[in-house]
């Protein structure tokens, strides 16, 4: 996923999915379609995911089968990053099937309808088909699709208000061969209860540590994403950290970044900030 994913949460947004956030082994699929908007088709682009994908996914959240799912946008720009993601998470891989399934049932059924009418073939951006709008709005040769497991997944208690546009951050680490899992124990003990006081604080909506289901991208092997209300949370969360090394002496810091330097390649380490255009989550009004 590189410099994209999730803009990833993202999430990831996976974040405030009440119905699973009492079941501590939930490890959800999230499937990530990241696109390439062509300059001035932004609205082009929007306007194809309200009338094509959303009531497709939000048919299948009403029964059960999406937990959550969403579009964002990189809030820093740069050269040859993704511009937006559409996301979905699922609880296994027959949801995966069920909204692909879905979702290309109801392509064929939009351009089945726009060949009948006539429409398509005047190549109307309003009424071309499906396939063809799609191709104006975005630059296909770089679209990309990547399928991620939470391994660890942590939500607050309830979703988050109406109208609240989660913000999402990823860092994005390389565990050393070989020591994917020691980098899981070393991050769970010393990172994870801070994650964890920072929701129950309400600081954090959500938070996960994930790794592709298939692996396409050698420059991270896991990332930990957390989702926030706004931007200032951010902070809270840089100051939580800060407070939580400090506390220790500078033995036991050390010690703790000897461990961390054990598991992973340090410079390959980077993060990103995603910016929420559409979220849904089960039971949100």
């Amino acid at each position: 996923m590189k410099k994209r994913i999730l803009l990833c949460l993202v999430v990831v947004l996976m974040t405030c999915l009440t119905a699973v956030a009492q079941d501590a082994k939930m490890q959800p699929l999230t499937f990530w379609y990241e696109y390439t908007v062509n300059p001035g088709k932004e609205a082009q682009f929007l306007e194809l995911v309200k009338t094509v994908g959303a009531p497709v996914r939000d048919k299948l959240m009403a029964d059960g089968v999406v937990l959550a799912w969403g579009v964002h946008s990189g809030f820093l720009r740069a050269p040859g990053n993704s511009t937006h993601t559409i996301w979905y998470s699922v609880a296994d891989w027959s949801g995966i099937e069920k909204v692909d399934g879905a979702l290309r049932a109801q392509i064929a059924k939009l351009d089945d309808e726009a060949m009948k009418s006539g429409t398509a073939k005047k190549g109307s951006s309003g009424g071309a088909t499906v396939s063809g709008r799609m191709m104006e709005a975005v630059d296909a040769s770089k679209t990309r699709d990547y399928l991620t497991r939470d391994l660890v997944f942590v939500t607050g208690t309830g979703a988050p208000p109406a109208g609240v546009l989660p913000w999402t951050r990823y860092n994005y680490v390389k565990a050393k061969p070989g020591k994917g899992g020691d980098f899981r124990k070393v991050w769970e003990k010393y990172n994870k209860p801070v994650f964890d006081k920072l929701v129950a604080d309400g600081v954090v909506l959500a938070y996960g540590l994930a790794v592709e289901e298939v692996r396409t991208d050698g420059d991270f092997t896991h990332f930990v994403w957390y989702a926030t209300k706004d931007l200032a949370a951010f902070d809270k969360v840089r100051a939580a950290f800060t407070a939580d090394r400090d506390k220790r002496s500078q033995e036991e810091q050390d010690a703790i970044t000897a461990e961390f330097l054990k598991t992973i390649e340090p410079e390959a380490s980077r993060s990103e900030v995603g910016r929420s255009l559409m979220f849904h989550v089960g039971g949100m009004k």
